[in-house]
């Protein structure tokens, strides 16, 4: 009963999402070229249907950034990668490699508040 409620939760908040999806800005192609070199080295581990990891994503799409988007439920080497590395299976978490070394950043207004921070006001 339960497992259905969530399903149905679920796709609920996927049409929501994708209804009211905001709009991609457009960059400049050399702009795009350095915010797409500066997150190669940044992926989210997520879940397409948990409304924090549906924030998270939103803000991306918001700052026109293109980052590599890791399943963590449906994909067992992700999902293990984030219990093994990260320290927790906790959604959305932001893995960034940087300067030798990776920092996992969890909470979805930590990671929004941090891509504003850094990409936000050169957009």
């Amino acid at each position: 009963m339960m497992s259905g409620i969530r399903w149905l939760l679920g796709k609920i908040i996927l049409f929501l999402d994708w209804l009211t999806s905001p709009r991609e800005p457009v960059h400049a192609a050399a702009r795009q070229a350095e915010l797409d070199a500066q997150t190669a080295n940044m992926s989210i581990y997520q879940y397409a249907a948990c409304p924090f990891c549906v924030k998270t994503r939103r803000a991306i799409k918001r700052l026109g950034l293109n980052m590599e988007l890791r399943d963590a439920k449906n994909d067992p080497e992700y999902r293990l990668e984030l219990e093994q590395q990260g320290g927790k299976q906790q959604v959305p978490c932001l893995r960034i490699e940087e300067d030798g070394g990776i920092t996992w950043m969890y909470e979805s207004s930590d990671i929004i508040a941090y891509l504003n921070r850094r990409f936000g006001d050169q957009t």
